[in-house]
């Protein structure tokens, strides 16, 4: 990591749903003694500037990231806009906490990856589940050898279809915005970093599209990916279960098989279950989106956390919290780097690719690929 900060100067880009929650979270912690905020949107922005009883907001992003208060940026903005406010930050050698995927376009994640390791930066990549209790123990248990070598992995994901339709609706930009994309990137993180060390060398993948054709993108991708020693690792996900499906976003299992061992994740909320004949809320409601009436919920399946008294306890508040403490006093945290969010956009486009291709992709894979 590189130098700490004796204080830190935050400026969030992107006030929605997810900036909110963590410019709430940066006026709660006592080493953020300035923060400023920008959002095109400048009545969204100001409601959430006022808030938090920020010191500065704007419509203009380069404005914010060139203040003289400012040594920290997070990117929160819709998943393809990442790129121009993240340059701009690494031009002003900034700390960096970039909200998944690092681009939606492989040229473009390559340039933001290039500039960040030139300038030699400490960048984070949002991936909320890794900062979750039951996934920390299960790292920490396969880096101690407690089920040997991994040789198979398996990783199934099923999610709402309110996150591609809030998604989709925000953008005409969307021959990117697929399953794997957007959403799949989470689980194949997790799974990733689970076997870190495994590289893969190929993935075979195949999607279909009956339900979310009409709004451009995928209902479900299913692949198989080999890695450099020949570990298999099954990666599926549908995100076109219906409106009222009881999961608010995700419900994730994964199998992890070792020569001593095996470590069985259940991680689709199941057991906590609420039923009402009052209307419940969408787990993932963007501004200006209305989600379907639900009257049924997996209880803690919203990724971010869970609210007590207004307030949200979770994985993303240690995430956040955790990166503070990480630019602050260089404390280790398993936050995600802005080469492991590269390479994720690499692997979730190259399944998107093969499917679409309908043959096994080579891994490494170069951007120009995507472009043919």
């Amino acid at each position: 990591m590189t130098d700490t900060v004796d204080e830190i100067g935050l400026a969030i880009i992107g006030c929605g749903t997810i900036g909110r929650i963590r410019a709430k979270y940066a006026r709660e912690y006592p080493g953020v003694k300035w923060l400023g905020l920008a959002d095109i949107n400048e009545p969204l922005g100001r409601k959430l500037a006022e808030d938090t009883k920020a010191d500065f907001f704007t419509t203009s992003a380069e404005e914010l990231i060139k203040r003289s208060e400012v040594n920290a940026v997070m990117i929160i903005t819709e998943e393809n806009k990442h790129t121009e406010p993240t340059l701009l930050a690494v031009e002003q050698g900034h700390k960096l906490f970039i909200e998944k995927p690092l681009a939606t376009e492989a040229r473009e994640s390559k340039q933001i990856l290039d500039a960040i390791t030139g300038e030699g930066l400490d960048a984070c990549i949002g991936y909320t589940q890794r900062f979750r209790r039951r996934f920390l123990t299960v790292k920490e248990r396969l880096q101690t050898g407690q089920i040997g070598d991994v040789h198979s992995v398996v990783t199934r994901a099923f999610m709402n279809r309110m996150v591609p339709i809030a998604t989709i609706a925000k953008t005409n930009e969307r021959h990117n915005l697929t399953p794997m994309v957007v959403s799949g990137t989470h689980s194949l993180d997790m799974s990733m970093w689970l076997m870190e060390g495994k590289t893969p060398k190929s993935i075979y993948a195949k999607s279909v599209d009956p339900v979310l054709s009409e709004w451009g993108t995928k209902d479900s991708t299913f692949g198989i990916f080999t890695m450099d020693d020949d570990t298999i690792f099954s990666m599926n996900i549908s995100w076109g279960l219906p409106e009222v499906w009881p999961g608010a976003v995700y419900g994730l299992e994964i199998g992890i098989v070792g020569s001593k061992g095996a470590i069985d994740i259940e991680d689709t909320h199941r057991d906590l279950v609420v039923a009402t004949t009052e209307e419940l809320g969408g787990g993932y409601v963007p501004n200006g989106f209305e989600p379907a009436e639900r009257h049924v919920e997996f209880m803690t399946s919203y990724p971010p956390g869970d609210l007590w008294n207004d307030q949200l306890y979770g994985p993303m508040r240690e995430e956040t919290i955790g990166w503070f403490g990480r630019i602050m006093l260089g404390l280790p945290t398993p936050h995600a780097s802005a080469l492991d969010g590269h390479n994720n956009l690499m692997h979730t486009m190259a399944m998107d690719l093969s499917a679409k291709r309908g043959e096994e992709v080579p891994l490494p894979i170069d951007p120009a690929e995507f472009y043919k």
